[in-house]
Formats: C-alpha cells, sequence, structure tokens
C-alpha cells in the first residue's frame, strides 16, 4: 500500500490555529459506516448519538511542558530537547535539536542550571537518552522552565495552556494532547453519564509515534514509536460487560483505540494491564475493541488518517474529507471532530 494513497489537499486557511471560545461548539461530521449516511452536526450534539449502556472510553493522559531550550555546557550552544518519554527514574527519551552537537557525556543546561541533561546514549533520528540532574520535584522544575510541545503547524501562541489539555487530564506523560477529548466539557460529560452511557477512562502517553511523519513510501514499512499505556481493572470488567451485553464501546481518539486495540490483541479480553504499544493500525486491519470512533481530521499521509481508514475504509475516510474541506470544516489539533458509528 502506498503512502501516497492517503494524501489529500488542504487550503491552510482550513488548520485551525487557535482553540474556539467554547469547546463543545466545534463542528461535527457524523458517519454511519452501514448505510454510509453523513450528518453535519455540532459537537454537544452527540448526545444523540449515543445510547444507555454504551461504554465511552477517554485517553486521560496529561500534556507535559516538554518543549526545554537550553545551553550546551562546553560551547553555550543553544539546544531544543522534547521530552518524548520516562524510561525510568531519572531516564527520559528525548527528541534534540541539532542532534549533531549532542554526544555520549554532552551536558545541556537548562534555566542557569536549574535542570541539567546528560547525554548517556545517541540513537537515530534525533533521539537522544539523557540522565535529569536536578534537585526538588522533577515535573514542578518542568512546569517552570518547559513550554507547551504545540505542532509545527500551529502558529500562533496558545493564550491558556489549559486549551491543549482536555478536561479530564490528569496523569503526566504526553508530548502531544489526545486531541478528540478536547471538545468534551465537564457539563456535556456530566449529560453524557445521565443519558446511562458509561465512561470510563485508560492512559496512553502520546509520544513521538503518534505526530511523527511517515517518511517510507510504503505503508507497511513504517515503524511506530512505543507509547506507555495503562489499564485499570475496574475499567477492564466494564470493558468486558459492555462487549457481553451487546452494547458499543465508543473510543475517543486514536490513542484510546490504539490501547484498547492493543490490550484486545494480546489478551482477546480486556484485563488491567500496562506496558507499551507500538501498535500501527492501517486498511486490512481487523478491529476486535471498538464499535466507534470519536476523532478530529487529520494530517495527509499521516498514520492517524491512516487508523480511521482502516476503521471506516479508506474511500468513506477521504470522501468525508473531501466533504470535510467543502463545508469549511477546521483540521488537526484544534479542529473540528468527526463521530464513525
Amino acid at each position: 500500500m502506498k503512502v501516497e494513497e492517503f494524501d489529500f489537499d488542504l487550503p491552510e486557511e482550513l488548520i485551525a490555529q487557535v482553540p474556539l471560545p467554547k469547546r463543545d461548539q466545534s463542528k461535527l461530521l457524523v458517519f454511519n459506516r452501514h448505510t454510509k449516511e453523513i450528518e453535519h452536526r455540532h459537537f454537544n450534539n452527540i448526545l444523540d448519538y449515543l445510547q444507555a449502556g454504551d461504554t465511552l472510553v477517554l485517553n486521560d493522559t496529561k500534556v507535559l511542558p516538554a518543549r526545554l531550550i537550553g545551553q550546551k555546557e562546553e560551547t553555550g550552544a543553544v539546544i531544543e530537547v522534547l521530552l518524548l518519554k520516562n524510561i525510568e527514574g531519572n531516564i527520559w527519551e528525548t527528541l534534540v535539536k541539532p542532534a549533531r552537537r549532542i554526544k555520549k557525556g554532552t551536558i545541556v543546561s537548562f534555566g542557569e542550571g536549574l535542570l541539567q541533561a546528560r547525554c548517556i546514549m545517541e540513537k537515530e533520528d534525533g533521539i537522544r537518552h539523557f540522565e535529569m540532574i536536578y534537585d526538588g520535584v522533577f515535573y514542578e522544575i518542568l512546569d517552570r522552565l518547559g513550554t507547551m510541545p504545540l505542532p509545527p503547524y500551529i502558529t500562533k501562541k496558545l493564550e491558556d495552556n489549559n486549551r491543549y489539555q482536555t478536561v479530564y487530564a490528569k496523569n503526566p506523560g504526553s508530548v502531544a494532547a489526545p486531541t478528540a477529548g478536547l471538545h468534551f466539557t465537564k457539563e456535556l460529560l456530566n449529560q453524557i453519564k445521565a443519558k446511562g452511557v458509561n465512561i470510563v477512562y485508560i492512559t496512553l502517553h502520546v509520544g513521538l509515534g503518534t505526530f511523527r511523519p511517515v517518511k517510507v513510501n510504503t505503508v507497511e514499512e513504517h515503524k511506530m514509536h512505543s507509547e506507555y499505556y495503562e489499564m485499570s481493572e475496574d475499567v477492564a470488567l466494564l470493558l468486558n460487560k459492555t462487549k457481553q451485553e451487546g452494547k458499543r464501546i465508543i473510543s475517543v481518539g486514536t490513542t484510546s483505540t490504539r490501547t484498547l486495540e492493543t490490550i484486545m490483541q494480546k489478551y482477546n479480553h480486556f484485563c488491567a494491564c500496562s506496558g507499551f504499544t507500538d501498535i500501527f493500525i492501517y486498511p486490512g486491519y481487523k478491529f476486535k475493541a471498538i464499535d466507534g470512533l470519536i476523532t478530529n481530521f487529520h494530517l495527509p499521509k499521516s498514520t492517524l488518517i491512516m487508523l480511521v481508514s482502516a476503521f471506516m475504509g479508506k474511500d468513506n475516510a477521504l470522501n468525508c474529507y473531501k466533504i470535510a474541506i467543502a463545508n469549511h470544516y477546521r483540521f488537526f489539533s484544534f479542529g473540528d471532530s468527526m463521530f464513525i458509528i
């Protein structure tokens, strides 16, 4: 399968630069996989499509202020470090620019020495492992020194960092928001619960795997970067019950989907577990976990549009994108939403 098959033309003005004033006022394109029917609604109309007994699965990861600007100790050269994932203790996997300046043993200093990072491993594609050296609580220091790692296509300054977090974000560890969840408000979640829909939370810390561009020509050659996930026993029990009762599991976002599918592929049922996943979902994949998907509109030729195409069919996906463009939907992280049922 060629990566080119997932390309489409997107006018630049449809790339959302800022979030809407109200989260749940974004547009919602609803696609029915069985009837091929398309409806144009707003996100708060999602209540009309949810049924009592459905289970809505949200990713409660929290975005870290993961972008750090420091100086190389020996030369004072400016170095940008993007934290990708915590490997263990004070060891972090990072993406470094310019990577050629950072060799094993190099120390980068941030905030006049408040935080130091010593390179302990060089990997390909700008990836470096650092040991973090500091006094106090690492996440408190990161809050002081780091900035939100907004995607490169967002060029406007974010006025409120909380708008790049979901209202239910709880577990710090992501370098990008699980953007399908940005549309939910606390009021809307309460209305969904009141309708008899179960709401459960899992965690997948969004790393490089989710947003790194596909650099190969053939889809099957692309290798995903692994990301940490976890599911609790209570959530697993409720998801298994939902399946047994013939009700729907509706995944909020590609990150929740990848977590659910990873667990089902591995164990054939839901269970309390944690680990790293590099699952890559593209057309031809057989879904075992989810019955519905809430997702944003994704970048051309990205692994995300491939996942969506696997769930709804490539031709259906590209047709929906074409219709969304014609109807001036907003795209990408701060953009509008799609519900595939």
